[in-house]
């Protein structure tokens, strides 16, 4: 029983504090993601470092969220 057609399907709403937490953590992991791809590259790490990799992930992972977070 899905609660009937007035049901809203994205689920409760979230606070506004909650948000912005949202989107500062995601800041803070983009942030970190460049740092590490900075720090890597200035210690003479190539483009396929570990480093580099990684911090690319960080930065995806941070803008993806912070994406759905302002679409929500």
């Amino acid at each position: 029983m899905s609660g009937g057609p007035d049901r809203d399907r994205r689920g409760p709403a979230l606070g506004p504090a909650y948000t912005i937490a949202t989107r500062v953590f995601s800041v803070t992991i983009i942030g970190f993601g460049l740092a590490m791809v900075v720090v890597t590259l200035a210690r003479g790490g190539g483009p396929v470092a570990l480093g580099v990799i990684f911090g690319l992930l960080f930065v995806g992972i941070g803008a993806g969220r912070l994406w759905v977070s302002t679409r929500s």
